[in-house]
C-alpha cells in the first residue's frame, strides 16, 4: 500500500463508503500522496486491481452484480488500523524494487 501514490484518505473513504474510479481520479489533490499521480485512468485502474490482486481491495457487489465500486477489505482495514503511520512513510528503495517485481512476475 505504501508503494502507490494514495493518501490515508483514499483508503479511508474506500473503508466507510466505496469509491470508484472517477471518483479518485477527479480528486488528485484529496488522494495524492507523492508526485506521482497515475498518468491516465487506466493506470489508476490497474493500480487499484493491484490492490485487489494482493488482497488489500474488492469491487462492491450490488443486487445485480459486480460493480464499478471498490471498497477496502478486512485484510486492508486491518492493515490500516494496525499500522496507521505505515502510509505516512516513504517507501524504501528496497520496497518499491519488490514491489516492482511483484507486479511484473506475482508468481
Amino acid at each position: 500500500m505504501r508503494c502507490l501514490p494514495f493518501t490515508e484518505a483514499l483508503y479511508r473513504d474506500l473503508q466507510q463508503r466505496g469509491l470508484d474510479a472517477d471518483s479518485v481520479w477527479s480528486d488528485p489533490e484529496r488522494y495524492r500522496r507523492t508526485n506521482h499521480w497515475p498518468r491516465d485512468g487506466e493506470s489508476l485502474e490497474n493500480d487499484l486491481r493491484w490492490l485487489i490482486t494482493v488482497g488489500v481491495l474488492r469491487r462492491e457487489v450490488d443486487g445485480q452484480g459486480l460493480t464499478s465500486r471498490f471498497r477496502l477489505t478486512p485484510l486492508g482495514r486491518d492493515l490500516l488500523e494496525d499500522e496507521p503511520d505505515s502510509l505516512r512513510r516513504s517507501p524504501g528503495w528496497n520496497d518499491q524494487l519488490r514491489q516492482l517485481l511483484r507486479r511484473r512476475w506475482p508468481f
